[in-house]
């Protein structure tokens, strides 16, 4: 699986997409529904309807890169359907790519180390 570097922002379509799109209409629909860049060096995530598959599009910095999955007798978790987009953390778009419930990853709180 090809990973976000941590400075890259990753976001999700949080309603379905036609997935017959391809690098062309997913950039269009980047452009016409995130009303962002899809070559600014993000992570686009989108559903489809049966939410068993995951399409992933994004500028690698060399060409546009797409990444279609499909889970295997199950289903990702997907947020509530609306109109709108979700950020996700690199932890959250690792567990949603493999299936888990990414709602549930957290970052650990960052503390300061205790001196000796």
């Amino acid at each position: 699986m090809i990973l976000p570097a941590a400075g890259y922002k990753i976001f999700m379509a949080t309603a379905p997409v036609d997935f017959r799109k391809g690098m062309n209409g997913l950039s269009a629909y980047v452009v016409n529904n995130f009303e962002l860049d899809p070559y600014e060096g993000a992570f686009f995530v989108f559903r489809s309807k049966s939410g068993d598959k995951i399409k992933v599009l994004f500028w690698d910095g060399t060409g546009m890169v797409l990444i279609h999955k499909r889970l295997n007798g199950g289903k990702f978790v997907w947020p509530a359907i609306s109109g709108g987009t979700l950020s996700l953390s690199k932890t959250q778009f690792e567990a949603l790519f493999e299936g888990v419930d990414w709602r549930r990853v957290v970052s650990p709180k960052l503390s300061k180390p205790v001196a000796a």
